[in-house]
């Protein structure tokens, strides 16, 4: 009994030694993941040391930094959507535009450490919507044919599948295979269309949220090539070539694509006539202008054609 006693003052005296735990902050769940238009908590916990009534704010990062809860008020486009429960906050019917990262701060003055906070991601996820899809209403056979399928609302992004007369076409998996389905991108390659691919062809696209959509389907219609149409056309260029070709080689020989340095005239005189070239007459014109001397009238008696 005695050695009991001897011990308390040095229990006593270690526990008003002890330190008491300052502020501290954490969360249930760094990430929260809820369907677009349901509700979603942020869960924030704390502890102070001293401090019994501590001041909570909420904060969302984007290109900066919103408040979302500050001096007992929700701010911005969370006031009259929001509530609170101790630190911990429960938004109604998000939306994409709430996805991002939140912040709680704790601050209590009278502690030791006076600030404590935690971070907390929410992702909306997005159902699938209708999406586009671009099928191709003919091809020749033999020819390679690619159909496609696009929808980029979705969050997580969508998959696709194809059908084929309402029936769904499964990835082939050998090498040889006549087609090429790419879930990720909703591209449908043909390698080398037949006959046998011609049908109605839908496209539907899904992610796990909500259920999956479903394109229009539309109808390809392959068919094999008009060889008479094809030599017809062939026939019909040959032609064209030899026309074109040979009106160019008769033009070419009378002179049309020659540069000729001038063209002559025949100026009938006298008995007989004289050839005249337009360049002669040009120079004539030119010295116009000078004390020129024609020649002497017999010069022309010649009943030849010459040149000056």
């Amino acid at each position: 009994m005695e050695g009991t006693s001897l011990y308390l003052p040095i229990v006593i005296l270690l526990m008003q030694c002890s330190p008491s735990v300052p502020v501290s902050v954490s969360t249930d769940r760094h990430k929260v993941e809820v369907k677009e238009f349901s509700d979603a908590v942020l869960s924030c916990l704390f502890h102070t040391e001293k401090d019994q009534n501590p001041r909570i704010e909420w904060k969302k990062k984007g290109k900066g930094v919103s408040l979302v809860y500050y001096d007992g008020h929700f701010k911005g486009p969370f006031e009259g959507r929001a509530s609170i429960e101790g630190a911990t906050v429960t938004l109604q019917r998000v939306t994409q535009d709430d996805a991002g990262e939140y912040r709680c701060e704790i601050s209590a003055p009278y502690d030791s450490v006076n600030l404590g906070e935690t971070n907390v991601t929410l992702k909306v996820l997005v159902p699938p919507h209708t999406p586009s899809c671009e099928i191709p209403s003919g091809a020749v056979t033999g020819s390679v044919v690619q159909l496609r399928c696009r929808e980029q609302q979705s969050i997580p992004p969508a998959t696709y599948s194809w059908f084929k007369d309402s029936k769904a076409l499964s990835p082939p998996w050998h090498a040889n295979a006549t087609f090429l389905i790419n879930s990720k991108t909703g591209v449908l390659e043909f390698k080398a269309v037949a006959k046998e691919d011609t049908g109605q062809y839908s496209c539907w696209a899904s992610n796990g949220v909500g259920p999956p959509k479903m394109c229009e389907a539309k109808h390809m219609k392959i068919e094999d090539v008009n060889i008479s149409a094809v030599v017809a056309a062939v026939v019909v260029v040959f032609l064209v070539v030899v026309v074109c070709s040979c009106g160019g080689l008769f033009l070419h020989r009378n002179g049309f694509f020659s540069r000729h340095r001038g063209r002559s005239f025949w100026i009938s005189q006298c008995h007989g006539a004289a050839h005249i070239s337009s360049q002669t007459l040009h120079r004539t014109e030119d010295t116009s202008n000078v004390n020129y001397i024609p020649p002497p009238q017999e010069d022309f008696k010649h009943t030849q054609s010459f040149m000056l």
